[in-house]
């Protein structure tokens, strides 16, 4: 059985980051697809469902937090990783408060970048723990609740 693959939108109006962003994604085998635009972006993530998108904070006709606050509450379970060529401190609470899980400035160390897509994507692929599957520890339960407790 041949599992699916991962798909990833990079969204950045810079082409060339797009494309070599692309190109090592690809060689890793996931899914990319490229948007230049905040349209754009948004027409295919109504066509497609991704696993992860890649996020400029400046982007030609919308405001990268503003895309992400959008996606956030069309594809909640989507991971977001926003980018910035502007570091600015209140850019990056602004993308974590919206939803983002990781940012990273420009120009972007490959390497982290695809680690931390690696990251929460395996963070996906993991299990939850349910309430009814976590073991309670009685450690600092009295005698009196322990006995309560068991009988």
């Amino acid at each position: 059985m041949q599992t699916e693959k991962v798909k990833i939108l990079l969204v950045d109006d810079d082409r060339n980051i797009c494309d070599t962003l692309s190109l090592i994604l690809e060689s890793r085998g996931y899914d990319v697809d490229v948007a230049n635009t905040g349209k754009a972006a948004l027409e295919k993530s109504k066509t497609k469902a991704y696993d992860l998108a890649v996020l400029d904070v400046r982007l030609p006709d919308i405001e990268g937090t503003k895309l992400l606050k959008t996606m956030h509450e069309t594809r909640p379970k989507m991971v977001k990783i926003m980018l910035t060529g502007y570091p600015e401190p209140q850019n990056a609470i602004d993308a974590i408060k919206s939803g983002a899980e990781a940012y990273f400035t420009k120009p972007v160390n490959p390497v982290r970048l695809i680690k931390a897509i690696e990251d929460r994507l395996e963070e996906l692929k993991e299990p939850k723990t349910s309430i009814e599957e976590t073991p309670i520890s009685c450690a600092n339960a009295s005698a009196e609740e322990e006995s309560e407790a068991t009988g």
